[in-house]
């Protein structure tokens, strides 16, 4: 039977709600950050991985101001060398895997580094492409490419994840994608003394932006792709 005398304690039962309400706003704060200092962290370590990818400019650079008797072996040595690296820490030989640590182990993604078989990582692709760019296009146009591909990957990257809002395929963001296109058709005009710029920059940098964000469909690493599809175009068209 109800005790119709006993009045309910209002003041106890809202104390009870507050504490609960504050109990799952504080796991709610918690949660926040926590994602954010992930969000934070995956940042940091893509800005380290394109500071590395930039690093590669060198390399455009040698292509339009060497000879190629003189930069191809370079390249190969380089190459080669990074080849018999990574395929020694995959096999776990203990040397390989100390200098592959030291040197790559910062730059590469999870899936990368929890590969079962083995694949190369994205400096093969960069050098990889550049030997084909200096082998089988003009200079100036394999200097663009190679730059479009670093700088402008990097650009997509980074705005992408630290900005990056609208889906348009996949981890694609239309922010990140605009990144890429703009500053692709920015590094055309500043290299205008050395190469026209006209219509077919606009479409090699159009080329490359799909190459770049449809990676998975064309199934090639996008640092090979990308500065093949680039100067192909700007080559052909």
């Amino acid at each position: 039977m109800w005790n119709l005398n006993q009045r309910p304690d209002y003041g106890r039962v809202f104390r009870q709600i507050k504490r609960h309400l504050d109990i799952e706003a504080q796991w709610q704060s918690a949660d926040l950050l926590y994602q954010q200092l992930r969000k934070d962290k995956a940042f940091r370590k893509e800005l380290f991985r394109k500071a590395i990818h930039l690093s590669s400019l060198w390399i455009p650079a040698a292509i339009y101001f060497m000879p190629k008797v003189v930069l191809i072996p370079i390249l190969l040595i380089i190459l080669i060398g990074n080849v018999v690296l990574e395929y020694g820490n995959f096999k776990k030989y203990s040397w390989a895997r100390k200098s592959f640590g030291v040197l790559f182990f910062r730059t590469l993604r999870n899936k990368e580094t929890s590969r079962e078989h083995f694949q190369f990582t994205g400096a093969i692709y960069v050098l990889l492409s550049s030997l084909l760019c200096l082998c089988f296009f003009a200079k100036e146009v394999g200097a663009i490419a190679l730059t479009v591909m670093l700088i402008s990957d990097s650009a997509a990257a980074l705005v992408g994840r630290s900005v990056g809002k609208i889906k348009i395929y996949k981890n694609k963001t239309l922010e990140g994608t605009s990144a890429f296109f703009f500053s692709a058709i920015i590094i055309n005009i500043l290299f205008w003394p050395i190469y026209p710029f006209s219509w077919v920059s606009v479409l090699a940098c159009l080329t490359a932006t799909l190459a770049e964000v449809f990676e998975d469909k064309i199934e090639i690493d996008d640092n090979l792709s990308v500065p093949m599809f680039f100067a192909a175009v700007l080559t052909w068209f």
